[in-house]
């Protein structure tokens, strides 16, 4: 039975599928997006082998979505494709379309099949002005203000629905702001961060368009893909939460990344001119509690603020990223 993962040349998805073909063989291992993945000449470092199974399609067409299940014979899929919250405030009818019917699509065409699970990302975006901000419990107010977060919690619900009415093992965690330095952010409030670190890295100051002060919870891609196999790779029996797992990793606000920047790139310089994304991360915790993602499967990342900052800056600096078009609606990037 092969994998299956959507929004494959997303953030998440692009190092998803590597990690998963160097586990499983790279024909076990079938990317989907609504473009073809990079090619050798375009993008190197991020081009597939030549016998790396890939699909073009659209998440919401079913009868294209149950054709790729079935001649690939699909065991577990990973549900990455989404529009991210900046990119969903401008465009909301189109993110509720791609966000929820991509997902319901999924689900049914999963649960009428032998596929034995199925992942999907939640976000922080699942949280409100009314959630506590600091250590933020598993369960809580959860209000979102955003269609991008409004989605994610109609998701988490719709997960836990087809796991108790159709017993369909869905699992998900609720993404934080995720740095990586391998691709283009695709969108969300959390991008500052790759972009001062690119900048920095490039010897050229930054304009962040939220405030100083700012602290958000972030992880840096190598735990995000990590914890994300640690939850499949859990026995469901441990599993004591069925919407979405709370997984902290950092967190910070801009002026102490860009101070930790300084630490390493002296004549880094750091300036401020909050937008529009300003208000969406006022309405999300600075802090979450994951106790029961630790207690349940293991849940422990590697990497704090410094190990993080330097780690980027040390491959940012050995080129350019390859920072391709992204297809809007079929990317799961920072998912926050």
């Amino acid at each position: 039975m092969r994998i299956l993962v959507t929004g494959a040349n997303g953030q998440i998805g692009s190092e998803l599928v590597e990690v998963l073909r160097e586990r499983h063989g790279t024909g076990q291992v079938v990317g989907l997006d609504l473009n073809p993945p990079p090619t050798a000449t375009d993008q190197p470092s991020r081009a597939p082998s030549s016998n790396a199974p890939f699909e073009v399609a659209d998440v919401r067409n079913r009868e294209a979505l149950a054709d790729v299940l079935d001649r690939h014979e699909v065991g577990s899929i990973y549900h990455l494709a989404s529009l991210l919250s900046a990119t969903g405030e401008q465009h909301p009818d189109r993110a509720w379309d791609v966000n929820m019917s991509g997902l319901k699509t999924i689900l049914d065409l999963a649960r009428s099949r032998p596929v034995e699970k199925v992942f999907w990302p939640s976000s922080i975006a699942v949280f409100g002005p009314t959630t506590p901000r600091e250590d933020t419990p598993q369960n809580t107010v959860l209000d979102p203000t955003t269609m991008y977060g409004v989605t994610k919690r109609s998701g988490e619900l719709l997960c836990r629905y087809y796991h108790r009415r159709y017993d369909l093992d869905v699992r998900s965690l609720r993404y934080p702001g995720l740095l990586s330095y391998k691709t283009a952010p695709g969108g969300g409030t959390t991008d500052y961060a790759i972009d001062m670190l690119t900048q920095a890295a490039a010897g050229r100051d930054y304009t962040c368009f939220l405030k100083p002060d700012t602290r958000l919870p972030m992880m840096y891609m190598p735990d995000a893909i990590q914890g994300t196999l640690a939850l499949m790779d859990a026995d469901a029996d441990a599993l004591s939460v069925r919407d979405s797992y709370n997984t902290g990793g950092l967190s910070f606000s801009p002026e102490e990344l860009a101070a930790t920047i300084q630490a390493r790139v002296p004549s880094f310089s750091c300036s401020y001119a909050p937008d529009e994304r300003q208000h969406i991360a006022e309405n999300w915790p600075s802090s979450v509690n994951d106790d029961a993602a630790r207690t349940d499967w293991g849940w422990a990342p590697e990497y704090d603020l410094e190990a993080t900052t330097a780690d980027m800056l040390d491959h940012l600096r050995e080129g350019t990223p390859e920072h391709g078009d992204v297809a809007e609606g079929e990317h799961e990037g920072a998912t926050a």
